[in-house]
């Protein structure tokens, strides 16, 4: 089967803006162009790439499978065509995220890229102001734990984070038996947020029941949900990531070992127009490298 590049390149366009007209805005060619080659590459392939919706469309599974395969080679093939494949970092990349893993993960996978003249540019923030800045423009790409549902912006898993209930030994030696709720009753509930959204997850997940208790400190940085665990105020759940280190010293135990434990996938969306730069795909292609060891 041959594939001309012109179909795949269009078919990446679509893919990455979520629509034809968006694709066709990227690519600098009239729309019906785009439709006619993304019919017949559905064509060549023998199975429909997209669902088509009243706005936009969005990839199926085959569509999924056939940009991860083709996007890197396209991007490397832009580059060389550019002139770009060995010239320095020319653009500032601005890249949002959560704040603890922004801190504790993603800057220090990037630092090899700014050593080597990458200039970067970081907020923290919640998941729909990060989608938000980056249909403005403001953001590159955004790690982000809620799947952006946004025409116009290219998104990927990228991490699976696992939950942990957490304790100091001083609490976790008062469970002589098995961790259940009633068992936690006495147990103070230190929360990222007065709702106690991790929290409820978890109980929902592992206990299946429902959280009715108020947590008996909130504060909305996981960081500081951490070491208000280690120094004692109470149990908490975090990813494993984030108390990886605190277990292993033994500044918290795990109260629960469940089979299957509560998980959370964290995205990785970029804005399309800038998504093929050698700058952006520099930063996915490290956060991806990197996530895998996480």
């Amino acid at each position: 089967m041959k594939v001309s590049l012109d179909l795949l390149r269009s078919f990446l366009a679509v893919h990455r803006a979520g629509s034809v007209t968006g694709a066709a805005e990227l690519l600098g060619v009239a729309q019906p162009t785009v439709t006619a080659q993304l019919r017949a590459l559905e064509e060549a392939v023998g199975r429909p790439l997209f669902d088509r919706l009243p706005r936009g469309v969005t990839p199926t599974a085959a569509g999924d499978e056939l940009a991860r395969r083709v996007a890197e080679p396209l991007d490397r093939l832009a580059a060389v065509l550019t002139g770009e494949p060995d010239a320095a970092y020319a653009r500032t990349v601005f890249l949002g995220g959560p704040a603890e893993l922004l801190g504790e993960r993603v800057l220090p996978a990037l630092a090899g890229l700014v050593a080597d003249g990458l200039e970067l540019r970081v907020v923290a923030g919640m998941p729909e102001r990060l989608v938000d800045d980056l249909v403005a423009g403001r953001l590159d790409l955004a790690v982000t734990s809620v799947r952006p549902r946004r025409r116009g912006v290219v998104v990927e898993p990228l991490y699976d984070e696992e939950f942990v209930l957490v304790a100091a030994p001083v609490w976790a030696d008062r469970l002589a038996g098995p961790v259940t709720p009633a068992a936690l009753r006495d147990v103070p509930l230190v929360a990222y947020g007065e709702e106690a959204p991790i929290l409820r997850r978890y109980w929902r997940t592992v206990f299946d029941t429902r959280l009715t208790r108020t947590p008996s400190l909130v504060v909305a940085d996981l960081r500081a949900v951490r070491s208000a665990v280690v120094a004692g105020a109470g149990a908490s759940v975090l990813p494993a990531y984030l108390c990886r280190s605190e277990l292993a010293s033994g500044a918290v135990r795990a109260l629960l070992a469940p089979p299957v434990p509560p998980l959370n996938t964290l995205f990785l969306a970029a804005r399309p127009a800038v998504a093929g730069r050698r700058e952006t795909e520099a930063v996915r292609r490290t956060l991806h490298a990197a996530a895998a060891g996480w």
